[in-house]
């Protein structure tokens, strides 16, 4: 018997989709594992931004795969870009709403035990206060702890309604059943503070993640809409006729004109210009174009006027390219598994079974009766409480992020602050980070006349410039006088030409214009000649931030491997490097380059990176923490993690420090309420700690907790 075998080959395809009703870490990791159960590979899921990505073969239902999500009570936008853009809003006042109606609610149930006013002690005052704050509290927590235990993946939202349940039913049994002696089981005010804190927390955490979203948004406006697209009929008639971008084709031709942003990318075919890359390269000097150079998308004309044929559109652009590498570090970023998520996979089966072991036992063999091993049950439950375990993190990360504002630093997220403290590389992007992005003459040489005429001559040169180089000359130079010439134009990519009323013509250019053939004082930016004699140089530079070279010392010395990664020329960012006391330094790398790079640093070890302009944003949001000054433009803001926002360089070192200051509060807090929790359960379970004092002991841990992270608001985080 012959048998025959058929291959089948499917090709693999990308989806991508926008899912709503992610809150945190653990509904992103529910999602991918359930996608990677249904066999997808590359799965990416991005909580902050609600975006996920997957690989599948050409054969699979993806409509039955979005299904599935919807199963798990999330919903997977199936409509166009503009209505996923909607879709990403869906925190809105509800929530605040929700949390505001339970602060007002618990304050109450708190002051009871500050102020002697009898109607706050009363039981069904208090039940009807409670109440409405637990049943919020299930609203919100339920759904996603729900989820967890039906994919195996327990939560801190388990560990909260399991405590604030135990709290409330435990109070309203003592309520009912035991009237006369109900205050000793009245642990309402319990339920609301778990239930409320947690949801501040989550509110503040949820609020600063979800804002990291708006640099995709804000690169995506950077996109020109409008192109002026050139016609061209059979007698060789140009007309020009605008239409959106989107419409243009490979291998049209647009027109591009001074103030213009270059809609597509391309090669010049007719004209030139001065134009703007900074976005690009990161460099603040403009860039001269000619015939046959490449222009990128979303780069602005200075000066000049220019025809370009499309040579990449729409997703193939570089900017989309950044906007697709942004999306896709911050989807390839881990949710920070915190300690207390890990510990609560374990713990919270076992209190479940501690409590019902405690129930049999006194109930079977000790022979008590129900009630009382009801109560014994009930007892564990309230002693172990999560309250400590849920209140661990937040309250640390609480004075971290306000003792971080007070310095000058904008956190997103807590979990920025844990992972400082794993750093060992930190990247500085050049200009804007490092230097403040303003040009000034650095030095200059004079041969054959007078330093003051020199300069008079130079700055009357250029005053008739409107290159940056320019007007950082004459503005440094202005008060050196004024010379008039007969005649003087300005060569394109060249420099400037003038004739004096004795005859002499003066020019001030680029060395590949005036100086290429001498062998002395080269490497300079500009050079002056006066009737093709050699009489003096400049070289311009980017100046160097106050505090540059003392953080830089300072990160040195902490033992941080400092590294400069910039898109500008190698000469200028070896003497940068040289002069902050960088050792290892990589120039004129372009976006994706310093993707790779970051990658590579990111292999050997947890990278920071520093950066401020569009070019770094990728990088920003792929490292490992992503941090920007306040003066940086709006999409690095956007994708760091830390935003230095009194625009100090020097603030970097601190914000390290508090956040390894943060770290060890944290880890602090997590091992009191474990300890606490490990030591009062068997205590409870064995009858020897009855339900009041396991109560305050519970009360106790919170106050340890707390006291512990009001430490961190007042250690010292400079040198």
């Amino acid at each position: 018997m012959v048998r025959k075998y058929t291959l089948r080959f499917f090709m693999e395809k990308n989806v991508s989709a926008v899912v709503e009703g992610m809150t945190c870490g653990n509904c992103a990791l529910t999602i991918t594992k359930i996608l990677e159960k249904k066999g997808m590979k590359n799965v990416a899921v991005n909580a902050a931004s609600g975006d996920v990505s997957f690989t599948t073969v050409e054969a699979t239902d993806v409509d039955k795969i979005y299904d599935t999500i919807d199963e798990l009570g999330y919903h997977v936008v199936r409509t166009n870009a503009k209505d996923e853009n909607q879709a990403l809003d869906h925190h809105d006042n509800h929530e605040t709403i929700l949390l505001l109606v339970c602060a007002a609610l618990t304050i109450p149930l708190l002051l009871h035990m500050f102020i002697s006013w009898h109607w706050l002690h009363h039981p069904w005052v208090q039940l009807v206060l409670a109440t409405p704050v637990f049943s919020i509290g299930c609203y919100v927590f339920v759904p996603s702890a729900y989820r967890s235990l039906k994919h195996g993946l327990p939560n801190m939202d388990v560990l909260i309604i399991i405590g604030a349940t135990a709290a409330f039913v435990y109070s309203l049994i003592g309520l009912l059943f035991i009237p006369e002696q109900a205050h000793h089981y009245l642990f309402f005010e319990t339920t609301a503070s778990i239930i409320t804190l947690v949801m501040a927390g989550n509110w503040l955490e949820h609020t600063t993640v979800k804002s990291t979203t708006v640099a995709i948004d804000a690169l995506v406006k950077l996109q020109p809409q409008k192109a002026r697209l050139v016609m061209t009929d059979s007698l060789g008639k140009d007309t020009v006729m605008e239409v959106e971008s989107k419409f243009v084709r490979k291998d049209d031709v647009v027109m591009v004109n001074n103030g213009d942003v270059v809609p597509v990318d391309g090669e010049i075919v007719f004209g030139e210009a001065q134009i703007d890359e900074h976005m690009i390269t990161g460099e603040s000097v403009p860039v001269h174009k000619r015939m046959n150079d490449a222009v990128v998308g979303g780069t602005l004309i200075l000066d000049g006027a220019i025809k370009v044929k499309a040579t990449a559109v729409g997703n193939n652009s570089v900017l989309a390219s950044i906007i697709k590498m942004v999306k896709e570090a911050q989807a390839i970023k881990p949710p920070l598994q915190k300690l207390a998520d890990k510990i609560s996979a374990i713990f919270v089966p076992s209190v479940l079974g501690i409590s019902l072991l405690t129930l049999i036992v006194n109930y079977f063999f000790v022979q008590l009766s129900f009630p009382e091993s009801m109560m014994r049950a009930i007892a564990v439950m309230v002693i172990s409480c999560p309250c400590a375990m849920g209140l661990a993190t937040p309250a640390a990360v609480a004075v971290g992020l306000g003792r971080a504002a007070r310095n000058g630093m904008l956190v997103k997220g807590g979990d920025t602050l844990a992972a400082l403290k794993t750093i060992k590389n930190i990247v500085f992007d050049k200009t804007g980070t490092l230097t403040t992005g303003k040009l000034q003459v650095a030095s200059f040489t004079v041969e054959g006349m007078e330093e003051t005429h020199f300069k008079q001559m130079v700055a009357a040169l250029e005053h008739h410039s409107s290159h940056p180089i320019a007007k950082s000359i004459t503005s440094t130079w202005s008060d050196t006088g004024n010379i008039e010439f007969a005649a003087i134009t300005e060569q394109k990519g060249k420099g400037m030409e003038a004739k004096d009323k004795e005859g002499n013509i003066w020019k001030l250019g680029s060395e590949s214009w005036l100086h290429a053939k001498a062998t002395d004082e080269k490497g300079h930016d500009l050079y002056l000649y006066k009737n093709e004699s050699y009489l003096g140089s400049l070289k311009i530079s980017d100046t160097l931030r106050v505090d540059a070279v003392a953080t830089i010392q300072e990160l040195n010395e902490m033992g941080y491997n400092t590294i400069l990664l910039s898109g500008d020329k190698k000469s200028k960012v070896e003497e940068i490097a040289k002069e902050l006391g960088i050792k290892e330094y990589y120039a004129e790398q372009n976006p994706e380059q310093k993707n790779k790079k970051l990658d590579e640093l990111m292999k050997q070890a947890p990278t920071a990176m520093v950066g401020d302009g569009i070019n770094d944003a990728p990088a920003l949001a792929r490292a490992t923490v992503g941090i920007s000054l306040s003066e940086s433009t709006q999409i690095a803001i956007q994708s760091a993690n830390l935003i230095l926002s009194n625009n100090q360089l020097s603030t970097l070192p601190k914000a390290i420090r508090l956040g390894i200051y943060t770290d060890q509060t944290i880890k602090q807090n997590l091992f009191w309420a474990f300890i606490y929790n490990v030591v009062a359960i068997p205590v409870a379970a064995a009858g020897f700690l009855s339900p009041t004092f396991g109560a305050g002991i519970m009360a106790l841990s919170d106050v340890v907790l707390v006291m512990n992270s009001l430490r961190l608001g007042i250690r010292n985080i400079s040198r």
